[in-house]
């Protein structure tokens, strides 16, 4: 079982669970990171540092999320590995709030 990033993350891409990954299992896209599930090790680490929540393990995603698990497989397959923690965007803390992002998803 794999962990997923939802849709807190748009737009906001805190990088603070990169820092705690021992696997290197982030990917980074233009406003979102994604987890490839074939090299997450289920450790739970990047869950507790997630500053928005955007990360739960596959079998606990809201139903509402669901299709952030393929969304995290199909992703992590063509953006670059992130292994350091970056500064957040400059209006990450004005769309941690913000609901219903999926149509601001940058490819």
């Amino acid at each position: 079982m794999a962990y997923v990033v939802t849709e807190s993350c748009i737009r906001c891409k805190y990088t603070d669970c990169v820092d705690v990954c021992p696997v290197d299992c982030f990917r980074e896209g233009p406003n979102f990171l994604a987890i490839d599930p074939d090299e997450c090790i289920d450790c739970t680490l990047c869950v507790a540092e997630c500053p928005v929540e955007a990360i739960f393990a596959e079998d606990d995603v809201p139903a509402d999320q669901q299709a952030f698990i393929a969304l995290n497989a199909e992703l992590s397959k063509s953006w670059p590995p992130i292994i350091e923690r970056k500064p957040a965007p400059p209006d990450a803390d004005e769309w941690a709030e913000v609901k219903d992002k999926r149509g601001h998803l940058a490819r």
